[in-house]
């Protein structure tokens, strides 16, 4: 078998347990599914991951990953905070939600997992707290780039904005409707954005980012 580094390995079977803990759930996930599906023996991904939680914990940080991706892949951050909202969470909707349901279906199931088996290291805190994180800090470097300030904390912005996209996202899950999803997404953002009410600092300002 040729060498493969460390981290090649390690992303290597990230990407082959999001495909299988996507198709069939988190319950029935096992390693040795994961590891038939990455084409590698078994004791090699007990090597990389020894428990079912590291390998999670590690799924969670690549889809964090990927989220982070798809916001930064079109949002112009110094077009100020209203256009990196818009277009950023909305080529996220398209890459990652939109004809993506096992995806989104999964990171609910690890939610549910880690709250009702009390995963060791809060594994839903964990999800949550990164995935507002991602939002937060995309939204504060869009109003620093664009010399804007935000009527609210950038971190109450963030959890705002992942509560109304878990939502669309949990609807899209049940019925998945595109044309009616990316309407509520558009009416979503909308709301965010009155809410957030981004305008330019006077100079010698700051804005807020608390």
């Amino acid at each position: 078998m040729a060498y493969v580094r460390a981290a090649e390995r390690e992303e290597q079977i990230v990407a082959a347990a999001i495909r299988v803990l996507s198709e069939v759930g988190v319950p029935a996930t096992t390693l040795r599914a994961v590891a038939a599906e990455a084409g590698i023996p078994l004791g090699t991904l007990h090597y990389v991951f020894p428990s079912k939680d590291k390998l999670l914990h590690a799924v969670i940080a690549g889809v964090t990953r990927d989220i982070s991706d798809a916001l930064a892949a079109e949002g112009e951050l110094d077009r100020g905070m209203e256009h990196a909202l818009r277009q950023g969470l909305t080529a996220f909707w398209g890459k990652l939600v939109e004809g993506h349901v096992g995806l989104q279906l999964m990171q609910y199931e690890l939610a549910t997992y880690s709250v009702r088996s009390e995963v060791e290291g809060g594994l839903a805190r964990l999800q949550y707290d990164r995935y507002s994180s991602v939002v937060t800090r995309f939204c504060e470097r869009a109003a620093q780039a664009a010399g804007e300030r935000c009527a609210v904390g950038f971190d109450t912005l963030g959890r705002l904005a992942l509560a109304q996209i878990d939502g669309l996202i949990l609807q899209y899950v049940a019925n998945p409707d595109p044309e009616r999803a990316r309407r509520d997404l558009h009416h979503a953002l909308d709301m965010l954005v009155l809410f957030a009410d981004p305008r330019a600092v006077p100079r010698g300002a700051t804005g807020r980012s608390a």
